[in-house]
């Protein structure tokens, strides 16, 4: 009765929202709720959705002090002078343009929003690709690449998410994944050198300078603090390293680091609230799907929906197939994201195969990790289903299909790297 109940509230789930009958918030909400009420789980259920809030607001606090933080840094204009640089070093060189294009872009999405990214490479980048003739299917492309890589970081929605959904520290599910995410990230830039070696055969090299503060808005440029420039490289080091080595909880530092940074950089009270305000739309979005899915986690872990669920998968799955199920999943995942979206997948598909993962002894964390390779990493710059895909197109004017033709096969490239390391390092099996 547990397991039926518990397939149907993820039918419902993903249905619901697939077909964007309602709001993914909602769905996570309303849709475990009444199951639970089906399942006769009156007088425990509100234990059991305090309990699943209570396990993702760790994630949740970082994931929103994150935003602001890189909000901060990105309007204070940290980033400008390595795009600067890059662009200065590439001149009308094709290969060397398209190389800065991946590095720029992976800079760009140092905080975790894909939307941010295309909005900060796109409109810098466009002018100097038409200018040189090389395509914008390029442009997007290699974007795109840059992007999904970098995707991975704990502060990102998939690692995000997959902790909320795991009810385990981002960190867990992360850090051992970086020496995949550093293959992947070496993946890139040499996809971004055959390409642009292409491109260079095919235009030749070109005498082109190229300003890139001459495209900021004046408000951009308002916002600007050139003269912390080292100040905010030096505290974004300091983080991520503190991210890593996790000298303290990943939401402190971030409440840490984003509080330094906004009275140095925006030191009147007024300022400082702008740059709140400036983040607040994408960090409450992006927050409140987290504790939603609290509810939703903590009403399938505490009726038991999820053990029974898995109980049923493991009764089915051969056992050759169950012991490789890291390495399925991690493999899937990024093909997976042309049908799933994020939310779909790690709040209702993940759970059900780590339990399932967790009767052949692989670790929940392991199957986080396997996740993240490839699931709305690698695969969400060119899913239909997130709109900044849609974004990334308008922008470079593209069309969908031309752009997933061009790019799938190098992002599931990276994911099939990325992988290998994992299993050469024994982060899956």
């Amino acid at each position: 009765m547990l397991a039926l109940l518990g397939f149907l509230t993820i039918v419902v789930f993903l249905a619901l929202i697939l077909t964007k009958r309602v709001s993914v918030i909602v769905s996570l909400i309303l849709v475990p709720v009444v199951f639970a009420l089906i399942g006769g789980f009156w007088g425990e259920m509100g234990g059991f959705m305090l309990d699943g809030v209570i396990s993702v607001v760790p994630t949740g606090i970082m994931l929103g002090f994150a935003i602001l933080y890189f909000g901060v840094m990105n309007n204070a204009g940290l980033f400008d002078p390595l795009i600067s640089r890059v662009l200065r070093a590439v001149k009308g060189d094709p290969l060397k343009v398209v190389v800065g294009t991946a590095v720029i872009a992976m800079l760009a999405h140092l905080d975790g929003s894909g939307a941010s990214t295309f909005l900060i490479t796109i409109p810098a980048l466009l002018p100097l690709y038409i200018k040189l003739g090389i395509s914008r299917i390029v442009l997007a492309g290699i974007v795109a690449l840059g992007a999904g890589v970098m995707n991975l970081m704990p502060w990102g929605g998939p690692t995000a998410r997959a902790a909320s959904a795991l009810e385990l520290d981002a960190s867990a599910i992360f850090n051992p994944v970086i020496p995949a995410m550093i293959a992947g990230i070496i993946w890139v830039l040499l996809v971004s050198y055959w390409i642009g070696r292409k491109e260079r055969k095919r235009l030749g090299i070109a005498d082109v300078e190229y300003d890139f503060h001459a495209e900021l808005s004046d408000e951009d440029k308002a916002m600007r603090r050139p003269k912390l420039f080292w100040f905010n490289l030096l505290l974004t080091i300091i983080t991520i390293v503190a991210l890593v080595k996790i000298w303290l909880p990943l939401p402190i530092i971030f409440m840490l680091a984003f509080a330094i940074a906004v009275i140095i950089n925006y030191p009147k009270p007024e300022d400082q609230m702008e740059q709140v305000r400036t983040q607040a739309v994408g960090m409450i979005t992006v927050v409140s799907i987290i504790f939603a899915a609290g509810v939703f986690t903590g009403i399938l872990s505490g009726t038991g929906m999820i053990t029974e669920m898995a109980n049923a998968l493991v009764s089915i799955i051969p056992d050759e197939v169950g012991g490789m199920m890291g390495v399925i999943v991690a493999l899937i995942g990024m093909p997976l994201s042309l049908l799933f979206t994020p939310d779909a997948f790690y709040f209702g598909v993940l759970p059900i195969i780590s339990e399932t993962a967790a009767a052949y002894g692989v670790a929940p964390a392991s199957m986080g990790s396997a996740a993240i390779l490839g699931q709305m990493t690698t695969g969400f710059p060119l899913s239909p289903l997130t709109a900044s895909t849609f974004l990334l197109i308008g922008l470079a004017g593209v069309e969908l299909a031309d752009h997933q033709k061009f790019v799938f096969k190098w992002a599931f490239g990276t994911t099939i790297v990325m992988t290998i390391v994992a299993v050469i390092t024994g982060v899956i099996i």
